[in-house]
C-alpha cells in the first residue's frame, strides 16, 4: 500500500512539473515595432509554408526509414489451434490411419534476413540524394519566403510614405486656402483662387482615404505570409540610411547556375533517376535471404491436456529468388527510366536558359530603376526650393496661385516618384539577387 502511494505522489510530481513546462513555452510574439529582418525572421518560423516543408523533411525521413527496414531481420509469430470434428491431423497427413486426435494447436517463430535484395538496394542508394532532395525544397520554400515578405514588407512601407506626403500636402493645401480666402476676402484676388484650392484639398483628401484603405489590405497580406495572427498590431520600422545604403549590389557579377536552389534541385533529381535507370538494370538479379523457423506442435484427444506435450521442429537455410521472365516489364520499365533520365537532361537545360533571361530581365530591372532613383532624389530638392519661393511671391502679389498649384504638384509628385523608385529599386535588387542564386536565408541571419 505505501509502494502504491508513492508511485501515486511520483507521477502526480512528474504530471505538474509537464505542466509547468508547458505554461512556460514561449509564444512567438510580434514587436510592436518591427523591422525588416525581425519580419522575415518572424515568417521563416511561423509560415505554414515553411513548416510544412519541415515537415515533409520528416516525413521523408521515416520513408527511407521504412525502406531500410528491409535491411534488418524479419521476425513474425504465429500460432494455431484447431478441433476436428472430422478425421484428424494424423489422418490428414497418413490416410488410413485413424487416430482418436481431434485437438490440434501449434506455436511457432520464423525469422529471415536479406543477404541481397535489389529493392532494399535501391533504398540504401537513395536515402542521401532523398534527403537532400527535401532538404532542397526546405530552402527553396525559405527563399521564397524571404522574397515575398521582403517584397510586401517594402509595399506597405511604400504606402505609408505615400500616405505621409500626401498628409504633408493636405496641410499646405489648408494653408493654401486660407491664404487664398483671405486675399478673396481683402479684395486682393478673385473667388477663383481659392475654389481652386478647395478642388485641389479634396482631392487630396480623396487620396487619403484610398491610400489608408489600401495599406489596411497590404498590411493584411504582410500578415498572411509572415504567419501572424491577423489580429495582431505592429508598425514598419523605416530607416532612410539603411535602405539607401542597402540599395546598392555589384551588378558586374555573373550568373552561376549551380548558385540556383532550383538547378540543384534538376541535379538532385537527375541522380535519383540515374539510380532508378541502375535499379531496373540489375532487376534480372536474385534475391537471397537467410531464413530459419522453430515451432511447437501440440496433439491430443481433449482440450485440457492438449498442452501437455510439445513435439518441436526447427530448421535453417537460404531462400532463393530468381526473376526468370516477367513478360518483358524489366526491359520496359529500364527503357521508361532511361527516357525520364533524358527528359531530366532537357529540364536542365530549359533551366539554364529560363536562369540567364530571368538574370538579365533583373539587371535590367535594376539598372533602369538605380538610374531613376538617382535623378528623382534631385527633383524633390529641386521640387521644394522652386515651391518655397513660388509661395512666398504668391503671397506678395508676384505669382499667380495657378504657378502654386503646380510647384505643390510637382513637389508632391517629386516626393511621391522618390520613395515609389526607392522600394521599386529594393524589389527589384531582391529579385537580382535572388536570379543569381545570392539570396539566402544563412546571409539574413548573419546580418
Amino acid at each position: 500500500m505505501k509502494k502504491l502511494q508513492l508511485l501515486l505522489i511520483i507521477n502526480f510530481i512528474v504530471i505538474l512539473n509537464s505542466v509547468a513546462v508547458f505554461a512556460q513555452a514561449p509564444v512567438d510574439s510580434v514587436p510592436s515595432v518591427i523591422t525588416l529582418k525581425q519580419s522575415v525572421l518572424f515568417a521563416l518560423r511561423n509560415q505554414p509554408a515553411v513548416r510544412q516543408a519541415a515537415i515533409d523533411q520528416q516525413i521523408n525521413e521515416r520513408d527511407i526509414r521504412i525502406g531500410l527496414s528491409g535491411w534488418l531481420p524479419q521476425v513474425n509469430g504465429s500460432g494455431a489451434y484447431d478441433h476436428y470434428f472430422k478425421g484428424s491431423p494424423v489422418t490428414a497427413t497418413t490416410p488410413g490411419v485413424v487416430s482418436p486426435i481431434d485437438e490440434f494447436s501449434s506455436l511457432g517463430v520464423t525469422a529471415s534476413q536479406v543477404i541481397y535484395n535489389n529493392d532494399v538496394l535501391l533504398a540504401s542508394k537513395t536515402a542521401n540524394y532523398s534527403r537532400l532532395s527535401f532538404q532542397q525544397n526546405t530552402i527553396s520554400t525559405q527563399i521564397n519566403v524571404l522574397s515575398d515578405v521582403s517584397k510586401a514588407f517594402f509595399d506597405v512601407l511604400l504606402s505609408e510614405k505615400q500616405l505621409n506626403i500626401i498628409n504633408e500636402d493636405i496641410v499646405r493645401l489648408q494653408r493654401s486656402l486660407k491664404d487664398a480666402y483671405s486675399r478673396y476676402q481683402a479684395g486682393v484676388a478673385d473667388k477663383i483662387d481659392y475654389k481652386q484650392a478647395t478642388i485641389a484639398l479634396n482631392n487630396e483628401i480623396t487620396a487619403r482615404k484610398q491610400t489608408s484603405e489600401a495599406i489596411k489590405a497590404k498590411l493584411a497580406y504582410l500578415k498572411q505570409i509572415m504567419g501572424v495572427n491577423p489580429q495582431s498590431n505592429f508598425t514598419l520600422a523605416y530607416d532612410s540610411t539603411t535602405y539607401e545604403k542597402e540599395a546598392y549590389i555589384d551588378t558586374n557579377q555573373t550568373v552561376n547556375f549551380n548558385n540556383r536552389i532550383e538547378y540543384q534541385q534538376l541535379l538532385t533529381r537527375k541522380n535519383l533517376d540515374n539510380l532508378n535507370v541502375s535499379y531496373y538494370r540489375w532487376g534480372f538479379l536474385p534475391s537471397l535471404a537467410a531464413v530459419g523457423s522453430y515451432s511447437l506442435a501440440y496433439l491430443n484427444t481433449h482440450f485440457g491436456g492438449l498442452y501437455d506435450n510439445a513435439y518441436p521442429t526447427g530448421y535453417a537455410g537460404l531462400s532463393l529468388s530468381i526473376p526468370i521472365f516477367q513478360g518483358t516489364k524489366r526491359l520496359q520499365n529500364l527503357a521508361k527510366a532511361r527516357l525520364q533520365v533524358e527528359r531530366g537532361d532537357l529540364d536542365i537545360v530549359n533551366s539554364e536558359n529560363t536562369i540567364n533571361t530571368e538574370y538579365m530581365q533583373a539587371l535590367a530591372n535594376y539598372k533602369s530603376n538605380y538610374t531613376a532613383w538617382e535623378i528623382v532624389k534631385q527633383n524633390v530638392s529641386l521640387a521644394n526650393d522652386v515651391y518655397k519661393v513660388v509661395s512666398l511671391q504668391y503671397r506678395e502679389g508676384i505669382k499667380t496661385y495657378l504657378d502654386v498649384i503646380v510647384a505643390q504638384s510637382d513637389l508632391r509628385t517629386a516626393e511621391l516618384n522618390y520613395y515609389n523608385s526607392l522600394f521599386q529599386l529594393l524589389s527589384s535588387k531582391i529579385d537580382l539577387k535572388k536570379s543569381l542564386g545570392t539570396l539566402t536565408v544563412d546571409q539574413l541571419q548573419q546580418q
